[in-house]
């Protein structure tokens, strides 16, 4: 379901395949124990395909998780529907969330917000 790796001391998280409703908490909780282990290390999601609202609502969730923890959160995909769903639907009250559509931009924000 999912890889991680660092780079440049930026936690990288692949979604592999959208979990669908059945996987939401098991995602959910893979991608929290990644965030407090390798915090306070920034966050990027990257979805290797377009993400169902499923896989938005785990994503917004981790948003809210990450702006408790104060740890910078960012998402790369190509879709373009699934970038403005994130940006449309995350929590304005914490960190901002951004969303890229290109990993390698969303991993160098990451690691020059974080310098």
């Amino acid at each position: 379901m999912l890889s991680h790796s660092l780079d440049r001391g930026v936690l990288v998280v692949t979604v592999h395949r959208d979990p669908g409703v059945g996987g939401r908490a098991e995602l959910l909780t893979r991608i929290t124990g990644l965030v407090e282990a390798y915090r306070p290390a920034p966050l990027v999601v990257v979805l290797g395909e377009p993400a169902t609202r499923a896989a938005v609502g785990v994503l917004l969730r981790v948003h809210r998780l990450c702006s408790r923890l104060g740890v910078l959160m960012s998402v790369a995909t190509h879709s373009a529907p699934t970038r403005r769903a994130l940006e449309a639907e995350a929590d304005p009250a914490g960190t901002r969330l951004v969303v890229h559509a290109r990993t390698d931009t969303a991993v160098a924000a990451a690691y020059a917000a974080a310098a």
